[in-house]
């Protein structure tokens, strides 16, 4: 069951949502942009080791 859930934007683009789970650890991550889907289900324990990763990703693929 979903708890909550927490928007993260890169450089101003929506790449997808931390959600924390009832019986997980830490923070999901749902990815919406191609250049995070290798990121998609990824647990990271709190939103800011996650959204650090998410940015690392999304920047090192710009095109």
């Amino acid at each position: 069951m979903m708890l909550e859930s927490t928007i993260i934007e890169i450089d101003g683009i929506f790449v997808g949502t931390a959600i924390v789970l009832a019986n997980v650890a830490g923070r999901r991550f749902y990815a919406t942009h191609d250049r995070v889907r290798a990121l998609h289900n990824a647990v990271l324990p709190d939103l800011g080791s996650l959204r650090r990763r998410v940015a690392r990703l999304f920047r090192a693929t710009t095109p």
